[in-house]
């Protein structure tokens, strides 16, 4: 089955390692691939964007099936190949509604408060040109946000939705990996810290690793490492 699937993807992309983690943990090592590249756009080549008018990655085909967007690769390989690999949602109706609860909750605070509120916008903001209230309230609210975090992991143990490894953890790890990779101490959050230092040794996250992180070290340390 791997063989009919293919998957454009960027390094470091938190989307695009979702995507891969959630393909490993079905049991889809050996996919075709294409690495793209950011830096020369190439998610506006033609070859993506016959297949994603968007121009945006993660793209994948499975046969003569297109799926785009991370959150639907991964709903799509879970609910397609239910009985392969991990079984990502549970079956069980309250464990389900936690893991989906956990997976949407992810996405709808993380990608703001974490990648678009505070690390993107001071990757590209001069240190003069910060508004040092506005620095603190944010870092406030990302401090607040990883506590709660950090709370639930608390409480359930060994992953984010209880026992078992689900889609909450597809979900939530690469926003945690990429915070780390830009300067995240774990320190003050040590339930999220081991945590990520036990998924960061699962073999469907080894395998999807960012292929640049491994090669150089991270060279953005934003405030965020000052928490």
């Amino acid at each position: 089955m791997a063989e009919n699937m293919f998957l454009y993807w960027g390094s470091g992309s938190v989307p695009c390692w979702k995507a891969m983690i959630a393909l490993e943990e079905k049991g889809f090592s050996g996919y075709k691939n294409k690495l793209i590249s950011f830096d020369n756009n190439e998610m506006k080549g033609e070859d993506v964007l016959k297949l994603n008018p968007r121009g945006e990655v993660p793209t994948f085909t499975d046969g003569d099936v297109v799926v785009n967007e991370s959150s639907a690769i991964c709903e799509y390989l879970e609910s397609t190949y239910k009985d392969k690999g991990t079984q990502l949602i549970p079956s069980s109706t309250k464990q389900r509604a936690l893991v989906l609860q956990r997976m949407n909750e992810a996405v709808a605070n993380l990608m703001h408060k974490m990648l678009l509120d505070y690390i993107y916008e001071f990757m590209e903001t001069k240190e003069e040109d910060m508004n040092p209230d506005t620095v603190a309230r944010k870092t406030q609210n990302l401090k607040d946000e990883l506590n709660r975090w950090n709370d639930y992991l608390g409480k359930t143990g060994a992953y984010l939705a209880g026992p078992d490894f689900t889609m909450a953890d597809v979900y939530f790890f690469p926003f945690i990996g990429f915070g780390v990779r830009v300067g995240l101490n774990l320190d003050s959050f040590p339930a999220m810290k081991s945590y990520y230092e036990r998924l960061s040794s699962r073999s469907s996250i080894k395998a999807s690793w960012p292929p640049h992180w491994k090669e150089s070290p991270g060279s953005f340390k934003p405030l965020i490492g000052k928490m």
